[in-house]
This record gives structure tokens, C-alpha cells and sequence, in this order.
């Protein structure tokens, strides 16, 4: 996940949102640990970890 979302940053940097955004940046990280957070619980109650 955290490799898709720096290929898709690094292809567009003068499209990213978050540049004009107030909150931008706080906002994708939060999107981002969350997503890893559930991530790691999901595949750690499956046995997968």
C-alpha cells in the first residue's frame, strides 16, 4: 500500500492535492496509518503475521 500511494505521489507532484489543501498532508498520513493500522490487525487475526 505504502508503495502504490509514493508511485502515484511521485508520478503527479504538481497535481497532488494536499499542496493546496489546509489539512492536506495531516489528512493522507491519517488515511495512510489507518489503512496500515487495519491492514496488520486484518492479516494478524487471519494468521497471515
Amino acid at each position: 500500500m505504502w508503495t502504490a500511494i509514493a508511485g502515484i505521489y511521485g508520478m503527479n507532484f504538481q497535481n497532488m492535492p494536499e499542496l493546496t489543501w489546509t489539512y492536506g498532508y495531516p489528512g493522507i498520513w491519517a488515511v495512510n496509518l489507518t489503512l496500515s493500522f487495519v491492514l496488520y490487525r486484518w492479516f494478524r487475526r487471519r494468521g497471515w503475521l
